[in-house]
Formats: C-alpha cells, sequence, structure tokens
C-alpha cells in the first residue's frame, strides 16, 4: 500500500503595511497634514502652558453594502484637547447691597496723600565699617 503525501505548504508571515503610508494617503493626504498641524499647535500649547494635552486619531472602517467585503470606507476624526491658558483673576468685594466693588467698602479711606516725586539729583552712598 502506498501512501501520498500532499506537499505542506510554507508559512509566510503577511506583508504589514507601514501605518505612515496610510496616514500619508488618507483622505487625500489631508489626515497627515492635519495631524502634523494640530501636533504642533498642541506643542506650543504645552510649551506655553506647562500643563497636558492630548491628540486623538479614530478611524472607522465598514465594508461596503453588496461587496465582498474587501471594498471598504474609511472615514477618520482628529480630536485635539490642547491645554488652556488660566484666565487672570481678578479681586472683587462685596458691597452691602450686594455689588461688586474693587474697593474694600469697609477699608477707611485716607485723604490727604499725595504722590512724590523722584529725585533727578546723584545720591552720595556710603559704607558702614
Amino acid at each position: 500500500m502506498s501512501t501520498t503525501t500532499k506537499p505542506v505548504a510554507e508559512e509566510t508571515e503577511p506583508v504589514v503595511r507601514p501605518f505612515a503610508s496610510f496616514l500619508q494617503e488618507q483622505s487625500g493626504g489631508q489626515l497627515h497634514d492635519e495631524l502634523s498641524t494640530k501636533l504642533h499647535e498642541l506643542i506650543e500649547a504645552i510649551r506655553e502652558t506647562g500643563k497636558a494635552g492630548s491628540l486623538s486619531l479614530k478611524i472607522d472602517i465598514k465594508p461596503i453594502a453588496g461587496t465582498d467585503g474587501r471594498t471598504l470606507t474609511v472615514t477618520d476624526t482628529v480630536a485635539a484637547r490642547l491645554p488652556k491658558t488660566e484666565r487672570p483673576k481678578s479681586i472683587f468685594f462685596a458691597t452691602d447691597d450686594g455689588n461688586l466693588s474693587r474697593t474694600d467698602p469697609r477699608q477707611p479711606v485716607i485723604t490727604g496723600l499725595r504722590e512724590v516725586e523722584p529725585t533727578t539729583t546723584a545720591t552720595q552712598l556710603r559704607s558702614a565699617n
């Protein structure tokens, strides 16, 4: 009795296309350009504020109905969370009638104050021994 053996098919690693190539082609290159711009803006905002931020890329892939599953639509969404600069704060005081005032209504007003003009004459400095 003779046995025939089938040749063993060689297993090969799938070729994985670089993700950077996809980024440069998606949306006619607009995705790559947008990510580059948003990353630059994010880095600048982080340097200005000293706070953290993030850049997110979402890719949705769907088969087109009525095809063999090899024809796909690819859509992308880019979201950047830039750190916010703190807005300046002001100090106000609440008045008895419920309004805000820049001066403390409980603080007495000092009258008779005047501004002293700076002197233009040179002052001789002495050292202490």
